[in-house]
């Protein structure tokens, strides 16, 4: 989704950008849903979806994993209205990108995140946004 901010409604941007969890939803090597609450930031401009994490965390592994696992859905909600967003994944260690997710997250959340020595990246690059309730 390049210029996602062009293909969702104002009202689907104005519910994201506010500083609720999620639950990301990524598959374990043996093709089974792991699902999880998360922080995460979304780039309107860009359609890129960040989520901090450790890299050993199953979230992070199963991404790295590839494949099918790097498909992956993050779902907002608050009460019976919510937004997914799919798109494929990956996991990276490079510092600017940790530093950018680092800044948005704390911008949004008002909060630094955790920061374990093993901090990594999802980001994610939505192509779509099937489910949305507003």
């Amino acid at each position: 989704m390049s210029r996602a901010d062009t293909e969702l409604s104002a009202t689907t941007l104005a519910f994201l950008a506010r500083p609720h969890t999620a639950t990301l939803t990524t598959l374990r090597p043996d093709g089974t849903p792991h699902v999880t609450p998360v922080r995460f930031t979304f780039d309107t401009a860009t359609g890129l979806v960040r989520v901090t994490t450790r890299a050993g965390a199953r979230k992070a592994r199963n991404v790295a994993a590839g494949g099918r696992a790097a498909h992956v859905a993050l779902c907002q909600a608050d009460g019976f209205r919510w937004v997914t967003l799919e798109g494929r994944a990956t996991v990276t260690d490079d510092p600017v990108r940790l530093t950018e997710a680092v800044h948005r997250y704390t911008a949004r959340y008002r909060a630094a995140p955790p920061t374990p020595e093993d901090l990594v990246v999802i980001e994610i690059a939505v192509d779509r946004a099937p489910t949305l309730n507003l």
